[in-house]
């Protein structure tokens, strides 16, 4: 069980190793190359817009950097939404986009939340020279962690009376993923179910976190920085849809084998990204 447990921390990053072929997009609801443009335009019709990521990815990091102008140079109010941060860390996200801490300051607190500065350091100088709000979504590791090894009744009162209920309320689509994920390291079925639970919490509590956002600030288009696991239109998004109606989108980069045309279509995200590693999009 130790071994699914620290395996969440990494899963759902990603669905696998990414290559990709030429940089364009495609729109997995009409079924056809699209273009940035494009793309862009149906974008500001949204209120939430989730862009994923392998975390290590520079070229994927360089994506989420360019919806996140092009909806901010086109005039929208845009904020940022990040799994990297957790609630605990609003204070500092506020104090970033201020300019009242300078990058090394900053720097050390992002790896108290996060890990891979570098990655992320362009969209966090982009957001606080344009003075984009960063909106903290995730919780404590901890409170994932102990779900996946006990199951969600394992929590605390306390605990729980900060999160969300946690049952493993999900498609069939999202077992089998999951069950992938895993690859075998569940012994029994109990150890599936904390997984999932596990799994619906961290989704679930972003989903909440975000929503609170949105409530707040309704004019506003959050651009939420996830792995493809939470991105997805079973992750994130359909936790938010439980809660409201919501208009969202979600943009997945290719990943070979994984999230490619062969392997996603418009169940599991609105556009799949491809090339994000060897150009811009357009």
């Amino acid at each position: 069980m130790k071994r699914i447990t620290i395996g969440l921390l990494l899963l759902f990053s990603s669905f696998g190793m990414s290559i990709s072929a030429a940089a364009h997009s495609f729109n997995l609801n009409t079924q056809d190359v699209t273009t940035f443009a494009e793309i862009v335009a149906d974008l500001r019709q949204s209120q939430a817009v989730f862009v994923g990521e392998m975390h290590g990815e520079t070229g994927h990091h360089s994506a989420q950097l360019q919806v996140i102008k092009a909806l901010r140079e086109g005039g929208g109010e845009v904020s940022i939404g990040l799994e990297m941060f957790r609630q605990d860390g609003q204070d500092a996200l506020d104090r970033w986009v201020r300019g009242e801490l300078d990058e090394f300051e900053f720097g050390e607190i992002f790896q108290q939340h996060w890990s891979n500065w570098h990655a992320y350091r362009e969209i966090f100088i982009y957001a606080r020279d344009e003075q984009i709000p960063l909106i903290g979504l995730n919780i404590p590791r901890e409170f994932v962690n102990q779900v996946a090894r006990e199951g969600f009744a394992s929590l605390s009162e306390a605990q729980r009376a900060q999160l969300p209920i946690a049952t493993c309320n999900v498609s069939p689509e999202y077992r089998k993923f999951i069950r992938r994920a895993l690859h075998g390291h569940a012994d029994n079925e109990r150890d599936f179910e904390h997984f999932c639970e596990a799994q619906m919490l961290w989704d679930a509590s972003m989903a909440k976190n975000l929503e609170s956002y949105l409530v707040a600030q309704p004019q506003r288009v959050v651009v939420v920085l996830a792995g493809n696991g939470h991105s997805w239109k079973h992750g994130i998004p359909e936790q938010l849809a439980r809660r409201g109606s919501y208009r969202t989108r979600v943009l997945l980069p290719e990943v070979h084998g994984r999230i490619d045309l062969q392997h996603i279509d418009s169940d599991d995200a609105d556009y799949l990204l491809q090339g994000v590693e060897v150009g811009p999009l357009h």
